[in-house]
């Protein structure tokens, strides 16, 4: 990983509570940033990543890039991100495969749009306490 990589998440990671786990939220990162952005156009300071790459596939591609994305989605649902954080990331992998399976038009899509960075910053934002709601009561659901 380069020192720009590593440097660009450590500011977030610091942030977080001692409970979260670190690697985890790291490796999040990495997926998020290899599927989005690891790639730098030249000439210009966009970057996309496998994401869009993997698009130019037919029919396989924004499958696969979907799948790689919900693993972020997961490791989110094991440090503890809520029911609707979920819900609005698996909303941002859903847009991201459906509108990224539209011939050429899609892969432009995919490059801008970068569902695995909004994802990862929701996870953070939310297991920071920087999106929690502090009116909001705790609901509690029993199970028999």
């Amino acid at each position: 990983m380069s020192d720009d990589l590593a440097s660009a998440f450590d500011v977030a990671i610091d942030d977080l509570p001692d409970s979260v786990d670190r690697a985890a939220v790291k490796r999040m990162q990495f997926v998020a940033h290899v599927l989005d952005e690891s790639v730098r156009i030249p000439g210009t300071d966009f970057r996309i990543g496998l994401d869009p790459l993997l698009g130019l596939l037919p029919g396989s591609g924004d499958v696969m890039s979907g799948a790689l994305s919900l693993y972020i989605v997961v490791e989110s649902a094991r440090l503890g991100v809520s029911y609707a954080t979920l819900l609005e990331m698996l909303a941002y992998v859903g847009v991201d495969v459906a509108a990224g399976s539209i011939p050429v038009v899609g892969d432009l899509f995919d490059a801008a749009w970068k569902a695995n960075m909004r994802n990862v910053s929701l996870a953070l934002d939310e297991l920071s306490g920087e999106d929690a709601d502090p009116s909001a009561e705790a609901v509690e659901i029993e199970i028999e």
